[in-house]
C-alpha cells in the first residue's frame, strides 16, 4: 500500500508548462495550485463528493472542479459555485458502437478473463442469468475465449482492446474541455460503469493522469472489466486491494490507496441526525414501538424481492411479530413509486419511503440533505434490518443494528432460489459476510419471523461479528474517509502525477 503522507505545499521547484495538453501539472499561476477534476455520475458518489469533507480538504491545496450528471445541478444552470469548487454538467457521452466495440470485442475480452481467472461471482451469474438471456452470437464466443484463456493471452488481448477502443471518441465535448483547461489529475468515481470511461478515454489520449476510485465492495468481483489502464487507485479496504491486484495484475505497479468507504462519513455527522421522535413523526410511527426496516435491492437483479416485504407486512398486521412497525425502503436508484400502492393496505403500521425521484433517469437522480437525513436516520433508528445481500447490511452493522438476510427466494414459485443461494454462499464479496455469524440467514418466512422476534428481544446477539463486518468491508469506520481520500489524491498529485507518461 502506498503510504499516505502529509501533503504540505507542493514542491516550488517543479516547473509547469502551460501551453499544451501534455503538461502534467496544470496550475493556477497565482498560487501554483494543481487542478483536480472529479467525475460523479451517480447519487452514491454525489454523497461522497458533496456531503463529506473531501472537497474541503482538497480545496486547501488545489483548484477543484466537479463534472456531475445529477439533475440537482443541471436543472438550475450549467455551471455553479459550491464553496470554492466549480460544479459543471457532465459532458455529452455517446454509447459504445455495438459492432465491433461491444460485440465481439468487449464481450470476448470479458469471457477470456472469466475463463482465465474463474471468478466465482461472475461464473455464477453466467450459469444462472447469462446462459439463459444471451443471444446465440455471444454464446458462440465462449469456445474461442476458452482457447485464448488457456494460452494465457488475456493481458495482450486487453491491451489491444484498449488501443482499439481509444480510436472511437465517445465524448468529443470532454476532449474540447480538456484542451481548453487540462487538469493535473482526473478522478473517476465510477470506472466500471457506463459514463466515466468515455471521459477517461479522452484524458488518456491527452496524457492526463487518471485516478480510479472503486466505488463499492462488490464492483471488482461482479462488474464487467475496466478496459482502460489507470495511473492509480483508491479502494475501501486491504481486501479490496488484494482483489484489485488479482483481477488487474498491472495494478501491483501503480499506487493503490486504502482510504475506507467515504460515504459512511455521513453517519458520523451530527447535522444529519434526528431524534427518534422527530423521525417517527415524519412517517406517522410511534417512537416507543420497535421499527423493522425492510430494505430492497435493485429490481433488475431479483425482480420479485418485494414479495418478501409484502408477506412480512401481512404477518405483521396479523400480530405475529408483536406490537411493531415496519418501513419498506426501496433502492434509491430504482424507486419509481409503484410500491406505495402495493403496501397501502397495511398502513399506518407499514410505511413505504420515497427514496428516489420518479420520472428522472437513474443517472440524473440526486439526494439532497433531506434525503440524506432520511437515509441516515432510517438505519440509526431501526431495531432490525431485513434485506438480501445488500450493502445496507453494512449500513446496519455500522449502527450496530441486527441484520436478517434472506437465504431463499420470496417470490411465489422461487424462480431465483439457486441464484440467491449462490450470492450468499459462493459470491466473493458476500460469502464472508453471510457466513461470518454477524447476520441471521433465514430460509423461509417462519424463520424470518422468529429471527426478528429474537433480535427484538436480544439486540446484543452477534454484536462482535457485526463489528467485524463493518471493519472488514469498510477498512476504516471513523468518519474520516473523505479526508483520507483527499489526502490520497493530493499525495498522488505530488508524488506520481508528474511521472505520468
Amino acid at each position: 500500500m502506498v503510504e499516505l503522507k502529509s501533503t504540505s505545499s507542493l514542491r516550488s521547484g517543479i516547473e509547469y508548462m502551460s501551453k499544451t495538453v501534455h503538461d502534467h501539472m496544470v496550475v493556477d499561476q497565482n498560487n501554483m495550485r494543481p487542478y483536480i477534476l472529479m467525475l460523479t455520475s451517480s447519487l452514491f458518489t454525489d454523497r461522497i463528493i458533496f456531503f463529506t469533507r473531501l472537497l474541503q480538504v482538497l480545496s486547501r491545496k488545489g483548484r477543484i472542479k466537479v463534472w456531475t450528471l445529477s439533475d440537482n445541478y443541471q436543472r438550475s444552470r450549467q455551471t455553479e459555485q459550491v464553496g470554492s469548487t466549480i460544479v459543471e454538467r457532465f459532458p455529452e457521452v455517446r454509447p459504445f458502437k455495438e459492432f465491433p466495440y461491444n460485440y465481439p470485442l468487449r464481450r470476448f475480452n470479458e469471457l477470456v478473463w472469466d475463463f482465465r481467472l474463474r471468478p466465482p461471482s461472475r461464473l455464477s451469474m453466467m450459469r444462472h442469468i447469462r446462459n439463459h438471456t444471451w443471444r446465440w452470437p455471444l454464446h458462440a464466443l465462449k469456445g474461442p475465449a476458452h482457447v485464448i484463456a488457456s494460452m494465457r493471452l488475456e493481458r495482450l488481448l486487453e491491451r489491444c482492446l484498449e488501443r482499439i477502443l481509444l480510436t472511437y471518441s465517445r465524448s468529443p465535448e470532454a476532449r474540447e474541455r480538456f484542451i481548453k483547461d487540462p487538469p493535473t489529475v482526473l478522478v473517476s468515481t465510477k470506472p466500471l460503469f457506463y459514463e466515466d470511461p468515455a471521459i477517461v478515454a479522452e484524458a488518456k489520449k491527452l496524457a492526463i493522469p487518471v485516478l480510479a476510485f472503486v466505488t463499492s465492495w462488490d464492483n471488482l468481483s461482479t462488474k464487467n472489466r475496466m478496459v482502460f489502464r489507470y495511473d492509480g487507485f483508491l479502494v475501501w479496504s486491504e481486501r479490496m486491494k488484494e482483489e484489485l491486484h488479482h483481477f488487474y495484475p498491472y495494478t501491483r505497479r501503480v499506487p493503490v490507496y486504502v482510504v475506507g468507504a467515504p460515504q459512511y462519513d455521513i453517519f458520523f455527522q451530527k447535522r444529519f441526525q434526528m431524534s427518534r421522535s422527530e423521525f417517527c413523526a415524519h412517517y406517522g410511527l410511534h417512537p416507543d414501538k420497535p421499527i423493522i426496516v425492510y430494505a430492497l435491492s435493485s429490481p433488475n437483479f431479483i425482480p420479485g424481492e418485494w414479495y418478501g416485504a409484502y408477506f412480512l407486512a401481512q404477518r405483521l398486521v396479523r400480530g405475529e411479530l408483536g406490537d411493531v412497525q415496519m418501513i419498506v425502503r426501496p433502492h434509491p436508484l430504482f424507486d419509481n413509486g409503484e410500491l406505495q400502492n402495493r403496501f397501502r393496505e397495511f398502513g399506518p403500521r407499514v410505511v413505504v419511503q420515497q427514496t428516489g425521484q420518479p420520472g428522472l433517469p437513474v443517472n440524473a437522480r440526486f439526494q439532497d440533505e433531506k434525503k440524506i437525513r432520511e437515509w441516515v436516520n432510517t438505519f440509526r433508528h431501526a431495531d432490525v434490518v431485513i434485506n438480501f445481500a445488500s450493502t445496507v447490511t453494512v449500513d446496519a452493522a455500522i449502527f450496530d443494528k441486527p441484520v436478517v438476510n434472506l437465504d431463499f427466494d420470496p417470490e411465489p414459485g422461487h424462480p431465483h432460489q439457486a441464484l440467491i443461494k449462490d450470492v450468499n454462499h459462493v459470491w466473493t464479496h458476500f460469502k464472508p459476510v453471510a457466513e461470518s455469524g454477524g447476520i441471521w440467514l433465514v430460509n423461509n418466512f417462519d424463520e424470518m419471523v422468529e429471527a426478528v422476534k429474537t433480535y427484538l428481544a436480544h439486540p446484543e446477539l452477534h454484536r462482535e461479528k457485526r463489528r467485524w463486518i463493518a471493519e472488514n468491508v469498510c477498512g476504516y469506520v471513523d468518519g474520516r474517509c473523505g479526508e483520507r481520500m483527499a489526502e490520497a489524491i493530493l499525495d498522488f498529485v505530488e508524488n506520481f502525477a508528474h511521472r505520468h507518461e
